[in-house]
């Protein structure tokens, strides 16, 4: 008989593994930035709020706030590292306005990530306490990372055709959700359960809407769509607390 904290930490680890797909995923987009020596008019937003997604969850799992959660800090440490190589290629290949544009929305960020830990440290005593705060941060700022799925689903209904949701995404955000879920409800964390909860019913969502609209959209390879589409997933549907999440942001063409 498996024990459940067995079971979990399979999971977690299965998890870890989708999740870690995910974060890569935008790797091609950086190798063609890298390739052109120019941002052009590519967003840092995505990322940037992935970023900070991250650092609230890697937080989260530390066993000063949440105990055992090592997998929830290992892989949101490595989103978090991933994203900081994503942002660092941004800075290095964009224009000094886009470059200052976007360190202000980093300071900000690393300002309020400071103040977080610290007011959590000192003024919330208990595993408890710090693990309520953290995590309604968490559940916050994941879900509202979830505006841009939302608009990439509505222009699949707009336009009739599947193209601007990539199935083999949508799939792998569905099981990533669903990992993490499972994750969750073995040793009960409502933290973790919400915004993975929701991300697993907007990748079934995704899922079904592939199915409506595949046999609708045009077949030509001639016709790709000229904007590049970003589609940010927080950490919490990409990650367990963290996971578009639902981490990262995605690129496709």
């Amino acid at each position: 008989m498996v024990s459940s904290n067995t079971a979990r930490n399979l999971v977690g680890i299965i998890g870890n593994i989708i999740s870690f797909g995910l974060f890569i995923s935008p790797a091609p987009t950086f190798y063609k930035i890298w390739k052109k020596g120019s941002v052009e008019q590519f967003s840092p937003i995505p990322y940037l709020a992935t970023l900070l997604n991250c650092m609230l969850w890697v937080f989260y799992g530390l066993p000063i706030v949440h105990p055992h959660s090592l997998l929830v800090v290992t892989i949101n440490g490595i989103g978090l590292v991933l994203e900081s190589i994503y942002l660092f290629m941004y800075f290095l290949y964009s224009t000094k306005q886009q470059r200052l544009r976007a360190l202000k929305f980093l300071v900000a960020e690393l300002m309020f990530m400071a103040l977080i830990v610290a007011l959590v440290l000192n003024l919330c005593h208990t595993h408890k306490q710090r693990t309520l705060v953290v995590g309604i941060l968490c559940v916050f700022f994941g879900t509202c990372m979830y505006a841009s799925p939302l608009s990439v689903m509505r222009m699949v209904i707009e336009t009739k055709s599947s193209r601007y949701m990539p199935f083999y995404l949508s799939l792998a955000n569905f099981l990533n959700g669903v990992c993490w879920t499972a994750y969750a409800l073995i040793h009960f964390d409502l933290f973790i359960l919400i915004p993975n909860g929701l991300g697993a019913l907007l990748g079934a969502s995704q899922l079904i809407l592939y199915g409506c609209y595949y046999n609708s959209t045009p077949k030509d390879n001639d016709q790709k769509p000229k904007a590049e589409l970003q589609l940010p997933m927080s950490a919490s549907s990409v990650a367990p607390g963290g996971g578009p999440t639902d981490g990262h942001a995605v690129n496709f063409r």
